[in-house]
Order: structure tokens, then C-alpha cells, then sequence
């Protein structure tokens, strides 16, 4: 997607200005698509003189012009001929995976600090969707036109964004954490004497179900 299109679809939904456009990346478009400020500025330029916008400058008083934006009729016949290309479907390209994958070769205690910054990563975004979808669309069975097809699209970034905060609480809950797992007192291995093994007292299970159980499985 070029970054033309998604500034088409911010501004058929509302005409902006440049900063406007901008703060709306910012809070918005930006979770899915992004560019920074001068881009935003150097493509609006390119759309102008490509006629897929128009441009009304307004007068501001002891500042420059304010240009406000909105699509013109070729760029809506762009954004309808553009929704109507094919899309190829998004292959997972993930270095945190080709990582995860190298386990073997790895210094897992510092591998498992980078799964769990992945995960809180992904959980600090979730929490951000779902204040949003509480905030902006608390009665989403009333929703129509642009502003359900906004929910639907925020729907998106919050299922995927759970799909990666599980997925790396299960990699943290599958790998080892590279730790003994009793400690080593120096002492030389008891003789083997040849008498029977003492009775099992049920102490040995006992600890295997508390510290020991918990150690490969740390809370997030």
C-alpha cells in the first residue's frame, strides 16, 4: 500500500489540513500504517499535482495560509480503482521467531528477557485498542458506515495483538530458563552401598510441586 492511499482514505472520511493529517497518524492510521511528518507533507504534494486532492488556503492571522485538504473526484476514482486491486495476504516475517527458532544456540535467560519485552510490547499496545474501542465505540451493534468500518479494522489490531501477547507467554512458559535446577553444594555423590533405597517419604514430591515446579514457569 502506498502511503497515498491511506492518506485517500483519512481524508475521504474528513478533510485536514497537513498537521492535521499528521496528529491523525499520530493516534490513528499510525497503528497500521506508518510515516512520518515529512512524508505525510511530500506525498500530499505529489497527490496535488497529481489532482487527487484539492487545495483551499486559509487565511490565518499573523500566521502563514492554512491548506486544507480533501479528495477531489480522480482521487476517490483512485482509492475506489485501488480497494478493488488484489491484496496479497501478510506472510509472518518475524526476527522474534527466526530467535526462538535458534533456541538451542542460545543464552536462554537472555532470550527469555526478549520474548517477555516482546510480550509486554504487545500487551502496552492492546491495552491502548481497548481503551480506544471503550472510549469511541461503546455500543458497537449501533455502528454504520465509516465508523463501523473503523471499529472492524480496530477489531483487527486487537486480535492480533492478543495473538502475539499469548504467543509469547506460551514461548515463556515452554522454555527452559537455562538455570540449574537444584543447586550444586560441591558435596561428593553419596556411596553406592548396595543397601535398598530408604522409603519414599513423599518429601522429594513435595518439593518437586512447590519451588522447584515454579522456577521454569516465573510469573510475567
Amino acid at each position: 500500500m502506498a502511503l497515498e492511499h491511506a492518506l485517500l482514505v483519512s481524508l475521504s472520511e474528513q478533510d485536514a489540513s497537513g498537521y492535521d493529517l499528521t496528529r491523525r497518524f499520530d493516534k490513528s492510521i499510525g497503528f497500521f500504517h506508518s510515516a512520518t511528518h515529512q512524508q505525510i507533507y511530500r506525498v500530499l504534494k505529489r497527490m496535488d499535482e497529481a489532482g487527487w486532492v484539492e487545495v483551499e488556503a486559509i487565511a490565518q492571522d499573523g500566521r502563514p495560509d492554512k491548506k486544507m485538504y480533501r479528495v477531489s473526484d480522480a482521487g476517490r476514482a483512485e482509492l475506489t480503482r485501488w480497494i478493488a486491486e488484489p491484496s496479497e495476504p501478510n506472510h509472518l516475517r518475524n526476527e522474534l521467531a527466526i530467535k526462538i527458532r535458534a533456541a538451542a544456540h542460545a543464552d536462554l535467560p537472555a532470550l527469555r528477557r526478549e520474548v517477555a519485552r516482546h510480550r509486554d510490547g504487545h500487551a502496552a499496545r492492546l491495552d491502548v485498542y481497548r481503551l480506544i474501542e471503550k472510549r469511541d465505540f461503546p455500543n458497537p451493534a449501533a455502528l454504520s458506515g465509516s465508523s463501523l468500518h473503523q471499529y472492524l479494522v480496530l477489531r483487527g489490531g486487537i486480535r492480533v495483538e492478543e495473538g502475539f501477547t499469548d504467543w509469547c507467554q506460551e514461548v515463556l512458559d515452554a522454555l527452559p530458563t537455562g538455570e540449574p535446577a537444584t543447586e550444586d553444594t560441591g558435596e561428593p555423590a553419596t556411596e553406592d552401598t548396595g543397601e535398598p533405597a530408604t522409603e519414599d517419604t513423599g518429601d522429594y514430591a513435595a518439593e518437586a510441586t512447590g519451588e522447584y515446579a515454579t522456577e521454569g514457569h516465573p510469573q510475567p
